[in-house]
């Protein structure tokens, strides 16, 4: 009972309250010239990039919650709890870089949770702890990716958010890297498959929604 209220504490937290980071925000270098400002179409197109990755950091909350609800292994457990808050720094950056941008979170962000709370939850059960593993070290290295691609998509002169994405990368890779250590398995190349194109799906909706 005690771990469900847990997981349920967290879904609301994650999905209602304002995060807080533990880190501070990652910051870039300055720059001998100052960049211009940020256009009105540049902060549009930064502020629906920052949502998708609040997206993004919104489903990791729900996959280690329920991985860790899942697993009867308490080391694996705590591991997957450190992660989870380590997460909620990106949470944190995410939500201010918006803010300061002038943009919102996803309204489909209950939804995005509930999606991804299932299926880390269901791979736990269902494959046990070295799959549950492996869907983690799948899901860092897609995240990984992504927010290369959003490096690259990123005005040049977005120096705050473009900080937040390449620490946010650098993390996710140690992510998949510590649950490689704990004994992940390989996950089969249909299921890859299938996980992105529900990333596509969550990624395509989310920059807009």
């Amino acid at each position: 009972m005690d771990r469900l209220l847990t997981a349920a504490d967290s879904a609301l937290r994650t999905v209602f309250a304002r995060h807080h980071a533990n880190r501070p925000t990652p910051m870039w270098a300055a720059e001998a010239p100052t960049p211009p400002a940020l256009t009105d179409a540049e902060k549009t197109e930064a502020a629906a990039l920052m949502r998708v990755n609040h997206v993004g950091e919104v489903c990791a909350q729900a996959l280690y919650t329920a991985q860790a609800l899942a697993t009867q292994d308490h080391a694996l457990r705590q591991h997957l709890t450190t992660a989870c808050d380590e997460e909620t720094d990106h949470l944190a950056w995410c939500e201010q870089r918006l803010q300061e941008l002038g943009g919102r979170p996803s309204w489909l962000n209950p939804l995005w949770y509930a999606g991804a709370f299932a299926i880390g939850y269901a791979a736990a059960k269902l494959g046990g702890d070295r799959m549950s593993l492996g869907f983690v070290v799948e899901t860092e290295r897609q995240v990984e990716a992504h927010l290369e691609s959003h490096l690259g998509r990123l005005p040049a002169n977005d120096g705050p958010s473009r900080a937040i994405v390449a620490q946010m990368k650098v993390d996710e890779a140690q992510h998949a890297k510590d649950a490689q250590h704990a004994g992940a398995a390989e996950l089969p190349a249909p299921f890859k498959a299938m996980m992105q194109v529900a990333a596509k799906v969550m990624t395509t909706v989310a920059h807009r929604i």
